[in-house]
């Protein structure tokens, strides 16, 4: 393929995800308001489900297409990639307090989830009936949020929601989905093709390209509530899409391995463990003191950075 159509079709795909982000952000808010729900509900329901489709859809091709590593590797890695680096941006450019009640169970459940992976994937699979406990963790997650969502209705509710704005808030909402999602693929395909044309190895390609790139949207979606300064919209974002990623596209993946899915040696040993650090690092000091730091931000950036040096130097792969 011709290297001009290939940068032509990687700034479209930039260009979507840009624009569908900042839609998405704008309907999202707008359900807020209009419902009274609050922001961080928001941004850990509606606006995670749909930001963690890329993630799914790459995961479960992966197997079906035999490839494992790939599979576990893109959900294992998006999650280290939306805390280590998505949040680390979030936290430097907007630190903010933080709602324990809101805030403490949700992110525990992500912790716990990290934890409870990496134990279930010791023996090198993970099978589908162990993973089920992951299953009901999801669905603890779930149901803390219709249960926050009931009681809060109406404490958030502004002035400046208009319901009558419902049929563009609507179709703003499944436009700006289907623009990050179709803008994210288009990102990763002819983002890879252009790495490759510019001969950058496929080890690189993939702990790139694969992790980060599935991770588009909640990049995009948190650069856009950082802009627009929705900090818990971003927060709950980030939470949200990982509960998901760890709770729910593995054990979905083992069942269509038929209820087994091999888990590589990179995976258990260096992956998850640095997934479930990231998450402890994250979790932990809104917890003690109520309030995200712009110094735990910095950590995070780093602890993500270093990671990535000791994959690519010692593994050599994504």
């Amino acid at each position: 393929m011709d290297t001009a159509i290939v940068v032509l079709l990687f700034v479209a795909g930039l260009v979507l995800i840009i624009k569908g982000g900042d839609w998405f952000v704008d309907s999202a808010v707008w359900i807020a308001n209009v419902t009274g729900i609050p922001k961080f509900i928001v941004g850990a329901t509606i606006v995670s489900l749909c930001t963690t489709l890329p993630e799914l859809t790459v995961s479960l091709l992966g197997v079906v297409d035999g490839e494992y590593d790939m599979a576990v590797g893109n959900a294992i890695g998006s999650v280290t990639a939306n805390i280590g680096l998505i949040m680390g941006i979030s936290l430097v450019c907007i630190p903010s307090a933080v709602k324990r009640g809101s805030f403490w169970l949700k992110a525990t459940l992500m912790s716990l989830a990290a934890a409870l992976l990496w134990l279930l994937c010791r023996g090198g699979r993970l099978e589908f009936l162990p993973s089920i406990i992951l299953l009901v963790i999801l669905a603890v997650y779930i149901y803390d949020n219709i249960r926050d969502a009931k009681k809060n209705i109406g404490t958030e509710a502004v002035d400046t929601a208009d319901k009558k704005d419902a049929p563009k808030m609507i179709v703003l909402l499944v436009v700006g989905v289907a623009a990050i999602v179709g803008g994210s693929q288009l990102l990763i395909t002819y983002g890879s093709k252009l790495a490759a044309l510019l001969g950058v190895p496929a080890a690189i390609i993939g702990v790139t390209m694969v992790a980060i790139g599935t991770s588009l949207p909640e990049l995009i979606t948190t650069l856009t509530a950082i802009r627009k300064k929705e900090a818990s919209m971003s927060v709950g974002n980030i939470i949200g899409a990982n509960v998901i990623d760890l709770a729910l596209i593995l054990p979905v993946c083992s069942l269509v391995s038929e209820g087994s899915l091999t888990i590589g040696r990179q995976s258990y040993a260096l992956d998850m463990p640095v997934c479930f650090g990231m998450t402890l690092l994250a979790i932990l000091p809104p917890i003690i003191t109520g309030k995200t730091h712009r110094l735990q931000g910095i950590l995070l950036l780093v602890g993500y950075a270093a990671y990535i040096v000791v994959l690519v130097t010692k593994f050599g792969v994504a």
